[in-house]
């Protein structure tokens, strides 16, 4: 019954809903590190891709069930992430950013010549047999993605992850070991971007190296920096409108840049938080409700 409900659905527009799908999952992924965690990632392609090829040759030589082969997508994203993260995590701000660019840099020549990735021809994925329809999958995850960080960013984890992104110093000096909680939280980032880089290549079908380049690193960060730092609804809402646009704007594709331009500007004068930024989503459906929320906004009330 779901298979024929996907098949109703206009292609074109079902191939827009799971490619904003896939970029929540990725979004997300990257909002712990850089969101939650405050540090800047431009290497967040180089997880996807990793996720992408690992899935891509699971499937491809040893057969594996499709929710197995993201699960171990995942992991083996994860677990890279993990190795890489120990050393270059002990660097901040502009040299971190600089550092994840050189290695997913060194990943994308690394894919583009080994044998078992095909080189610069890249690998045709076969559609995964599976008894829910891709689509529907991709949306789980997605679902899952949003529960398990809204799970992370209210546990003791996120707020030690919040405490490091506020004053580093500080959580250093109240006994929170920042190396081992910043590499956790790049684990996690990355096996989000691992499953969702497996999603992207079992939907197109086919991957290349070149596909995940510095630029689809600077799409995600838009997706995040767009919706709002820290902020899980934003980087959903980030997903949709910077998923969604190229596929509105192609009667303008020449000036396409130039739209993206303008709105960053705006953001940056009107909404410098981004657009959920700062905007507490349970607190504000709360009083449209007319429900006293509880917590920091009921004090604030009261105070007032």
């Amino acid at each position: 019954m779901l298979h024929d409900l996907v098949n109703s659905i206009d292609p074109y527009f079902l191939q827009i809903l799971v490619n904003i799908g896939i970029a929540i999952t990725l979004a997300l992924g990257l909002n712990i590190i850089t969101g939650l965690t405050g540090q800047l990632s431009l290497g967040h392609a180089a997880f996807m891709s990793i996720g992408a090829f690992s899935g891509a040759l699971l499937t491809l030589k040893t057969g594996t069930p499709f929710v197995l082969t993201l699960l171990l997508s995942g992991l083996a994203t994860s677990a890279a992430a993990a190795l890489v993260g120990w050393p270059i995590l002990r660097l901040t701000g502009d040299y971190l950013a600089i550092c994840t660019l050189g290695f997913a840099e060194i990943v994308k020549v690394v894919f583009l010549n080994l044998e078992i990735t095909n080189k610069a021809l890249g690998l045709t994925v076969p559609t995964p047999q599976t008894a829910l329809p891709m689509p529907v999958i991709v949306l789980v995850v997605a679902i899952l993605a949003m529960a398990a960080s809204a799970f992370i960013q209210n546990s003791r984890f996120g707020r030690a992850l919040k405490a490091i992104r506020d004053d580093e110093i500080a959580a250093a000096s109240m006994g929170i070991n920042c190396a081992r909680y910043k590499v956790q939280s790049f684990a996690v980032s990355a096996f989000m971007a691992g499953v969702g880089g497996c999603l992207y290549a079992h939907f197109l079908g086919y991957i290349n190296p070149s596909d995940f380049g510095f630029l689809k690193s600077v799409d995600m960060l838009s997706m995040v920096v767009l919706g709002g730092l820290g902020s899980i609804p934003g980087a959903v809402v980030g997903a949709w409108i910077l998923t969604a646009a190229p596929e509105f704007l192609r009667f303008m594709s020449q000036y396409r840049m130039l739209v993206y331009g303008a709105l960053l500007v705006f953001l940056m004068v009107f909404r410098p938080n981004g657009l959920l930024g700062g905007v507490n989503i349970v607190d504000l459906a709360l009083r449209k409700l007319g429900v006293r929320p509880r917590g920091p906004a009921r004090n604030q009330e009261e105070k007032r």
